[in-house]
């Protein structure tokens, strides 16, 4: 059963989710994380995303972003660090966010209601506990936009991280490694196939099929590769135990200022989909606002 903490987590996730990750759909990207000396979109990606944490090493990266192949990491870290810098691939990411968002939102990036948004979740975000929150705590100690469409992107951004932090730790309780836990959300209705998801984190299909192997010998997945009771049990106690992680923040605000920023973010993020923005089901997960 989905509690009222978590439709309250799960509604204010898909709200903001959609600004933050403009930044990976916008084709700017390309032009920007060139420029910083990031060859190819994925060391943009990879660079940019743990930029906040300093120049880490592959280990870190695979072990914090969770589900992706650590080959598929090691081709762009520590190279990133070598062609560019986390500060100047943090500039190319803000770069990126300003020059979309002028895009996507026209002259509402610069409305009365963007701004209203952008104080009211950086609020929220302020709230947020860093304990064992390694991308969220990096990010929160950057300083912040004045810009207040960069500034709204910044606070997603934070609320983001700090969810992203919360998922990998619910993945983690639950046994669920990053190919396991990619492997049973497709099985519970991503939309996306497992040849794109397959391309986009890295995975061979020997890899992919050992995985699925690993979570029918658990009794997670049956033989068809769907998942069994116990493993929708066990991916409804991940998604249950991801809001209750988030939700305190939510539950404390009160509610028509919350009703208030999450129908800002609704019309914002509504802007956003386009065939030069964001599109669903893709292959991040992004869900569309509810």
């Amino acid at each position: 059963m989905t509690t009222v903490s978590g439709s309250l987590a799960r509604r204010a996730w898909t709200l903001y989710e959609p600004i933050h990750a403009i930044v990976y759909f916008a084709p700017e990207a390309t032009e920007h994380y060139k420029a910083a000396g990031l060859r190819g979109g994925w060391m943009g990606y990879f660079g940019s995303r743990s930029a906040p944490m300093g120049a880490v090493t592959p280990g870190v990266v695979t072990a914090v972003f969770h589900n992706f192949q650590p080959a598929m990491v090691a081709r762009a870290i520590p190279d990133a660090w070598r062609f560019s810098s986390p500060e100047l691939a943090l500039t190319a990411r803000t770069a990126v966010a300003d020059s979309a968002l002028r895009r996507l939102w026209g002259d509402a990036a610069a409305s009365d209601e963007v701004a209203e948004a952008a104080d009211a979740a950086m609020r929220v975000a302020r709230g947020l506990s860093g304990g064992g929150r390694p991308l969220f705590t990096a990010t929160a100690a950057l300083d912040e936009p004045k810009a207040a469409h960069l500034k709204l992107w910044h606070a997603c951004t934070l609320l983001r991280e700090h969810r992203f932090d919360g998922h990998i730790a619910a993945l983690t309780v639950h046994g669920l490694d990053g190919l396991e836990s990619l492997v049973t959300a497709l099985a519970a209705g991503s939309g996306i196939d497992a040849a794109t998801i397959r391309r986009f984190r890295g995975w061979t299909e020997e890899e992919w099929d050992q995985g699925v192997e690993r979570l029918r010998s658990r009794g997670i997945l049956d033989a068809g590769g769907e998942l069994t009771s116990d493993g929708r049990a066990l991916r409804a106690a991940v998604e249950e135990a991801t809001d209750r992680l988030a939700s305190h923040v939510w539950e404390a605000m009160d509610e028509p200022a919350r009703e208030h920023l999450f129908g800002a973010l609704r019309r914002l993020t509504s802007l956003l989909e386009r065939s030069d923005g964001i599109h669903y089901p893709n292959p991040i997960g992004v869900s569309r606002p509810v």
